[in-house]
């Protein structure tokens, strides 16, 4: 069992009453990512209601995520500590000094010697401080932190851009440098910047709960792409079913206990305008695929214009290359609606 399920049951009890004090101190209903920023406070229960990008304010993360490249200097900034084991439960996962060359395999082999020394460091720091070590080929860190340690309504230190992915299911994730997860696994808080220029961005509403939470993951994937500091969606049937489905049930069963502070309150929702900085409504029933490129990918064409589009820039007609990627898309849902639309491709060819 990769997860912590007692750290997670002590966060669930501190839920309800560190819920009732925010909505004390702030005077008015509590989005979801309030309730979880307040959940987690270094002071415990709230005091004051704090102001975004205004109040400095410590916060106590659940977990630490590192990888390869980034864990080395974190690591060695945390050996001068001077503690026995992290604070909070940390892991490591080689996946970032791998170079896509030939095929899984050979470049497998070829960085387990090109990089014998850093692993071979990480595997022993990682032992000997009590930090969880995910060897090379073990997977790609934010889909093993979703199918192993993600929970809802937890909150998460990474040192990968890729970490807001764990908000798929209702985590606030925080992608960070390695002195700020260095600080986490020594002293088990962190602080906020002021003013900072990011935002959190929650997604609820109809569409939101008819995602699956692969799906959820994937879009809180890419809001750092809008600069976004990280993103959430709250807890759902989705949720607890992708959680079942990874051998977690305890945690869906304990997340079930407390679902009312695992998603934003019902006023809230009702008139979000009252309560969010912006609002932005998608229509999920108009989304269409897009193509990105040739040549480049900053050039994006919705499926149904990408036909013209070639025709009239006398683009290449005949698809010779297409890459399927496993850092964003990463779950096996994504992966099999690729290899699916590739072997449609072959069938027709």
């Amino acid at each position: 069992m990769a997860f912590d399920l007692d750290m997670i049951k002590k966060v669930y009890n501190n839920y309800g009453p560190r819920i009732e004090a925010a909505r004390k101190v702030v005077g008015k209903p509590l989005t979801l990512t309030e309730k979880i920023l307040y959940a987690h406070l270094w002071e415990g229960n709230a005091t004051q209601a704090h102001e975004r990008g205004v109040t400095y304010v410590d916060f106590a993360p659940d977990r630490v995520a590192m990888q390869d490249a980034t864990a080395q200097m974190a690591l060695l900034q945390f050996m001068q500590a001077g503690r026995p084991t992290v604070a909070v439960p940390s892991t490591v996962h080689c996946d970032h000094l791998i170079q896509a060359k030939v095929g899984a395999d050979t470049d497998l082999e070829t960085a387990n010697t090109q990089n014998k020394e850093v692993y071979d460091f990480l595997a022993s720091v990682s032992n000997k401080y009590g930090i969880g070590f995910w060897k090379p080929g073990a997977g790609i860190i934010h889909q093993v932190v979703l199918e192993n340690y993600a929970f809802p309504g937890g909150m998460m230190i990474g040192t990968d851009s890729h970490t807001p992915n764990a908000g798929g299911l209702g985590m606030i994730a925080i992608g960070v440098g390695g002195a700020d997860a260095c600080d986490v696994m020594a002293v088990a808080g962190i602080l906020t910047v002021k003013g900072g220029t990011g935002a959190i961005v929650e997604y609820f509403g109809e569409g939101a709960r008819s995602l699956s939470a692969t799906g959820k993951g994937t879009i809180c994937n890419m809001g750092a792409e809008i600069g976004a500091t990280t993103s959430v969606f709250g807890y759902d049937d989705k949720i607890a079913t992708y959680l079942k489905g990874t051998e977690r049930s305890e945690i869906a069963a304990l997340a079930d206990q407390i679902k009312e502070h695992l998603t934003g309150d019902d006023e809230v929702y009702a008139n979000p305008h009252n309560y969010f900085d912006q609002v932005i409504e998608i229509d999920l029933s108009t989304l269409e695929p897009h193509i990105n490129g040739p040549f480049t990918p900053d050039m994006a064409w919705p499926i149904s214009k990408f036909a013209a589009a070639v025709k009239e820039n006398a683009w290449p007609q005949t698809l010779e290359v297409g890459l399927i990627g496993s850092c964003t898309n990463s779950s096996y849902e994504d992966i099999s609606r690729a290899a699916s639309v590739a072997e449609q491709a072959v069938i027709k060819n």
